[in-house]
């Protein structure tokens, strides 16, 4: 279990009073003394044991995405790394490859979710990039098997760009409860998620935050976490009440 930073308890995170994200790594809080005494000086305290948190970028795996959208997307790259998050993709070109290497510039680590069972079938058969990843995870389940994956393996999920396939990445993580970010003005189904949710009567936990600005929408999934995502950040964890706040 998590370990609070201040007094060196566990922390059950089914009872956590409340968390805090630094560098992109969840520190989890047992009671209101130890958060208070961690804002009033977060410097004192060791946050490197902690894990990091990952974000999810889902969207076009086309080579003809426009100038656009593909700056936008190397620009959310950036923004997950200058957070301390960790990047993942599905090991794919297009869009998701331009934000790998947008985390990998700016000194982030990034993780791919490959379809393949091996390297070789990753770069031959799949005809995937394989230069921008600190790590390849290599899961055979083809394309669409090893969406789920990565949608699980990711605390938060964004979408740009992209078709039905991305639309289908999307369902999972909504219906997973997922917090998902819309990166708006990156073309495909992007524009469309707000309509197309408003026709849902499924409560799951999801919550969809939109922006056009990659820095603040990577911000905004990060306030949303830390202050109330964190008690159910998908459907396969106990709804734990808010606690002091």
């Amino acid at each position: 279990m998590p370990i609070d930073p201040v007094c060196s308890r566990e922390v059950d995170l089914r009872s956590a009073h409340s968390m805090k994200i630094v560098d992109g790594r969840a520190l989890y809080f047992c009671c209101a003394v130890c958060a208070e005494t961690f804002a009033a000086q977060p410097q004192s305290y060791k946050v490197g044991a902690q894990m990091r948190l990952t974000i999810g970028v889902m969207g076009s795996a086309a080579d003809d995405e426009p100038e656009e959208g593909r700056h936008a997307a190397y620009s959310l790259g950036k923004a997950v790394a200058d957070q301390g998050f960790i990047l993942i993709t599905g090991a794919c070109s297009g869009l998701p490859y331009e934000a790998a290497r947008g985390a990998r510039d700016a000194g982030g680590q990034s993780v791919g979710i490959s379809p393949a069972l091996s390297l070789h079938e990753h770069l031959y058969e799949y005809l995937s990039p394989a230069d921008v990843f600190d790590v390849l995870v290599y899961t055979g389940s083809g394309l669409m098997g090893r969406e789920v994956t990565n949608i699980r393996s990711s605390d938060m999920v964004v979408i740009l760009g992209g078709q039905s396939g991305t639309l289908g990445e999307f369902a999972i993580a909504y219906d997973e409860g997922k917090l998902i970010g819309v990166l708006h003005g990156t073309g495909g189904i992007t524009d469309q998620i707000a309509r197309i949710t408003a026709t849902f009567h499924k409560v799951t936990g999801a919550r969809v935050i939109y922006s056009r600005d990659p820095e603040e929408l990577v911000a905004r999934l990060r306030e949303t976490y830390e202050t109330r995502h964190f008690r159910r950040p998908s459907c396969f964890c106990d709804a734990v009440a808010a606690s002091g706040r």
